[in-house]
């Protein structure tokens, strides 16, 4: 099947909020790579980590050199996986390579936390995470390494996140090779660990609902507080014991941080056997909620 970019009308209001995105992702996400990682040799994976450790070989400039990097990837992506990488993923990384350099230039070499590897990698990841995050929600791509990942994910079948990993880590392998010190990968995988969780945060926001799946045989009163006291919905679902193939109901439904103890609560006052499964929901979206239309429309 053919991949498709979906392309946004220029200067609606939509369109200005993407690319507002993706400059000040950028920004951030430059910032990260002067005032934190480059400083203490961090190699965070991706062109960026290949382009640090270039730098203290020989002296070149990381924005620029991860910008010579991600042009021929982006072109090879385009052959072999399709017309994915439209204009705004270009405009992320090039911007990215002129705010690192320029940055730079004002800046210098000198960490803002002196003497901290372990505080500037935190910060580092958490900066990094943030700018991806940006341009990711303006619909644009990171380019770079990744698409050496997607291209081998194709001709594989390997699970992409893995083969994101492993590119990862071989590229903050060739730090370790380089620099010659553990410290360098311990501290650039922490990098690399904060930066996606914060990539996760900024897309999906944080949540403090709950999913739960009751299994319970007075799902009917367990149903009525539900609906009558914390003004919640849900579905019942029909399902058999694996034991004892009895019959029994599932209730599931969504609640918040707050309204879970209130309901586990009532829950072992009416059954104290039934059976409750609590997972953390990191986005809901539909009636009661933030709606899909919303979501999309961002």
């Amino acid at each position: 099947m053919a991949f498709t970019l979906i392309k946004e009308k220029p200067f609606t209001r939509k369109w200005f909020i993407s690319y507002s995105l993706i400059i000040v992702g950028a920004f951030i996400l430059a910032s990260s790579f002067v005032l934190f990682i480059t400083p203490y040799k961090i190699v965070p994976g991706g062109v960026y980590g290949i382009s640090i450790v270039l730098h203290y070989l020989f002296g070149t400039p990381v924005g620029m050199v991860a910008l010579c990097f991600d042009i021929p990837l982006t072109l090879v992506g385009i052959k072999f996986l399709g017309p994915r990488f439209g204009f705004k993923t270009v405009l992320g990384f090039s911007l990215t390579a002129v705010f690192t350099d320029t940055l730079t230039y004002f800046w210098g070499f000198k960490p803002l936390v002196e003497g901290d590897a372990l505080l500037s990698s935190i910060f580092g990841g958490v900066l990094a995470g943030i700018g991806l995050g940006l341009i990711f929600k303006s619909r644009a791509t990171s380019g770079g390494s990744d698409i050496v990942a997607m291209i081998i994910a194709k001709y594989t079948k390997l699970p992409l996140g893995i083969l994101m990993i492993y590119v990862d880590s071989t590229i903050v392998l060739v730090g370790l090779l380089v620099f010659r010190d553990w410290k360098i990968p311990l501290y650039s995988w922490i990098v690399i660990f904060i930066t996606g969780k914060v990539i996760d945060i900024v897309l999906e926001g944080v949540s403090y609902d709950k999913s739960l799946f009751i299994i319970s045989d007075k799902h009917e009163e367990i149903r009525d507080k539900i609906i009558h006291n914390l003004g919640r919905g849900g579905t019942l679902i029909d399902a058999k014991g694996m034991y004892n193939m009895a019959e029994k109901k599932i209730i599931f439904t969504v609640v918040s941080r707050r309204e879970i103890s209130l309901l586990e609560e009532y829950i072992h006052e009416v059954d104290p056997k039934a059976f409750l499964t609590v997972i953390d929901a990191t986005e809901i979206l539909g009636e009661g909620f933030k709606s899909l239309k919303d979501k999309v429309a961002e």
